[in-house]
């Protein structure tokens, strides 16, 4: 099934998208026709702009606060001008006291650990993560079904922040080198193993991995076809467990929940099962 592709304005988007009117299109989201809730959202984000400093809770926190689940997610860039960044966690311990305080007065900015991207780059990001996208980047987002999002600084737009919650949830430490790496073309790799999802880079032909379930086909480059169906870079396929899968080009396949070893067992992961965490301030390591 090719997901129906719908598109968000936000403040830090592109106006010069196909299809978008001139509208500040930040995100095309992936949903199932009859706009049923799927186990993961699939997207493509686009800026012009940074995005604020945010920072989702985990599971366990997302609960707590009457919400059905937290937000772990994954970037592959696709495209990304000179200078782009991505801020992921800090160059230093700071602590809970520092970070409201950072917030609030806007040296956050300056306390993040901005790292420069290209294409083919891929970050996971584990709830608790304090980020932000920068200017100038295209990239697929790969997600738990969850929008929750606590805002701790937003460079002095009009919209709402959500110091006591983000501050709540936020790691104030490293982001685990272990979580991000560099993915060739012609690359078949494992890039993430769970708990929540599973992601494979795969580089074309056909793709028999995780068959006995739910995949999302996700084309980077060239077609991806599935039986009557075929999506080209820009579009997602649905695959239902059990159909065939192949591709011309290379292509993101993800499925919900975690990896189970099988014939790509030897492809290479990023962590023992999924890119692992930094420890929250006080945990047992």
């Amino acid at each position: 099934m090719k997901l129906v592709r719908h598109q968000v304005e936000k403040p830090w988007g592109r106006t010069d998208l196909p299809g978008g009117g001139g509208r500040r299109i930040g995100e095309i989201w992936f949903e199932a026709p009859d706009r049923r809730k799927l186990p993961l959202l699939v997207k493509r984000i686009f800026t012009s702009e940074k995005l604020s400093v945010q920072v989702h809770p985990d599971d366990e926190q997302a609960r707590a606060r009457g919400l059905a689940n937290g937000k772990s997610e994954c970037w592959y860039i696709l495209d990304a001008e000179p200078g782009a960044l991505l801020g992921l966690g800090f160059g230093q311990e700071v602590g809970k006291e520092r970070l409201r305080a950072a917030a609030i007065d806007g040296s956050i900015e300056a306390l993040m650990d901005w790292k420069p991207v290209q294409s083919g780059d891929f970050f996971y990001v584990p709830a608790g993560t304090v980020h932000a996208i920068g200017a100038g980047l295209s990239l697929i987002e790969i997600q738990q079904p969850s929008d929750v999002t606590y805002r701790l600084y937003d460079y002095g737009r009009p919209r709402e922040l959500h110091l006591e919650d983000g501050v709540d949830v936020a790691d104030t430490g490293f982001y685990p080198a272990a979580c991000a790496t560099h993915v060739e073309g012609e690359e078949n790799r494992i890039l993430v193993k769970g708990p929540h999802f599973t992601l494979i880079h795969v580089a074309g032909g056909e793709a028999g991995a995780l068959a006995d379930r739910q995949r999302w086909a996700i084309p980077v480059s060239g077609t991806v076809r599935s039986g009557d169906e075929q999506a080209a870079a820009g579009d997602c396929l649905l695959v239902e467990a059990g159909g065939k899968i192949d591709a011309d080009g290379a292509f993101l396949l993800a499925a919900a929940g975690p990896y189970r070893a099988s014939s790509e067992a030897a492809a290479k992961a990023i962590g023992p099962s999924g890119p692992a965490r930094s420890p929250r301030p006080g945990a047992a390591t």
